[in-house]
């Protein structure tokens, strides 16, 4: 019977925490976009590369750095290769 109690008790309090959890706000717990999601976000005019028109922040910055054969383009595996930037570090 204490066992049951007992066990009861635990699901009780399990249940009870995890629906009371706050979700992560702001930049904390937030994933980056895959590579498909970058380009389906981001290319235009659905070629399947994405040119330096096309990209935005981060991105735009580093486009020659990600533009590994120089054609003036962005692949999906560029992008893959692309070395990852940097998190912001978390504000106080």
């Amino acid at each position: 019977m204490k066992n049951k109690i007992m066990y009861s008790a635990i699901a009780l309090i399990a249940t009870v925490t995890i629906g009371y959890a706050q979700p992560p706000q702001g930049e904390e717990g937030k994933k980056p976009p895959t590579t498909e999601e970058l380009m389906k976000q981001m290319d235009a005019d659905k070629d399947g590369k994405l040119s330096k028109k096309e990209v935005k922040g981060p991105l735009k910055d580093d486009f020659t750095k990600i533009d590994l054969d120089k054609d003036g383009y962005i692949t999906a595996e560029e992008l893959k290769k692309a070395p990852k930037p940097e998190r912001r570090k978390e504000r106080k």
